[in-house]
């Protein structure tokens, strides 16, 4: 495996596709046809030389991927509007459009993303601890506390994975998902871009949002066994403040993952490779066909095949 610089994510009926400072996402429109729309997005870490540091970079590198995703998934949800989006808006939407106007779409993605941290935070940090506490009577080693609080966490995510896996329009987005890391994979391993390689390929794949939550989860485990305080609500207070230290040591473990095959970091890669069994599921070929667009809108892999693989033979028809 040769590191490719590329990275994305799934989205309605479609694949982000994202390299360097250009990002592409392509969807399958419901009448049949692919439709790529190519942007660009300056991380904050580029804009700032301090948020660029390592252990500091993550959490800015996680905000703009919530952000990004935001506007991917926003362009991606606009070709599968129902009807009842063309009906006169209601007077909370006029009364909104009113005293926001054009920025009413930016207000509500920063309030969605918001509310989707908080929720995150009181469901997977503060919700284990709470139950966790419940055994606290009967259990008085804080070590064997903190790995009980960490197996509550990791329960509660593969069962709400499990839970919302189970919706028709979820599980194809999994789908597209597995054909985004299929893709990258396909790439990475000096295969030609095509769908017969991109199916032979693995959908796991060692930098995934997954594996990074994962990671996080049991980084948190070692913090909390050596982080000790007395009352319940300090404790909920260092789950949240302990966030971005979490993250951010988190973040650096994936991105030594995602550039290296030694055998001791594969090896702890592991658990979050497993873990993406849950959020990947097989594509069909016309899902990589998307992801082949999103791709090669923004990637030009033969170059990088030529200069990382040389003895790789392309087609006549990939030859220019």
């Amino acid at each position: 495996m040769k590191y490719s610089g590329i990275g994305g994510q799934a989205v309605i009926e479609g694949i982000m596709m994202k390299n360097k400072d250009d990002y592409a996402t392509a969807v399958r429109r419901p009448d049949g046809e692919i439709e790529v729309k190519k942007d660009s997005y300056v991380s904050m870490t580029e804009k700032v030389k301090f948020f660029s540091l390592p252990f500091v970079r993550g959490v800015f590198s996680f905000a703009d991927s919530m952000i990004l995703g935001m506007r991917t998934l926003s362009f991606s949800a606009s070709f599968f509007e129902d009807d009842e989006d063309a009906e006169e808006p209601g007077k909370l939407e006029q009364w909104l459009e009113r005293v926001f106007g054009e920025k009413l779409e930016k207000v509500l993605m920063s309030v969605v993303m918001v509310f989707s941290v908080v929720m995150a935070i009181a469901i997977f940090m503060v919700l284990p601890l709470l139950i966790a506490s419940v055994c606290r009577r009967f259990i008085h080693s804080e070590t064997i506390m903190a790995v009980l609080e960490g197996v509550i966490r990791i329960a509660i995510f593969v069962g709400y994975i499990k839970l919302i896996s189970r919706m028709e329009d979820i599980r194809r987005t999994f789908m597209y998902h597995g054909a985004e890391h299929k893709c990258i994979n396909c790439i990475e391993h000096g295969k030609t871009l095509t769908v017969e390689h991109v199916r032979e390929s693995s959908k796991q794949h060692k930098r995934c949002g997954t594996s990074f939550l994962i990671i996080v989860m049991l980084i948190s485990i070692l913090f909390f066994m050596v982080i000790r305080v007395d009352t319940i609500w300090l404790r909920i207070v260092s789950r949240i403040v302990l966030i971005p230290v979490i993250a951010g040591v988190s973040y650096e473990f994936l991105r030594l993952a995602g550039r290296s095959d030694n055998p001791i970091v594969n090896l702890l890669s592991k658990p979050g490779m497993w873990m993406q069994n849950l959020t990947t599921k097989e594509p069909d070929d016309s899902m990589i066909e998307v992801a082949i667009a999103a791709v090669e809108a923004v990637f030009d892999w033969k170059a990088y095949l030529r200069e990382n693989f040389p003895g790789t033979e392309l087609p006549e028809a990939v030859q220019s």
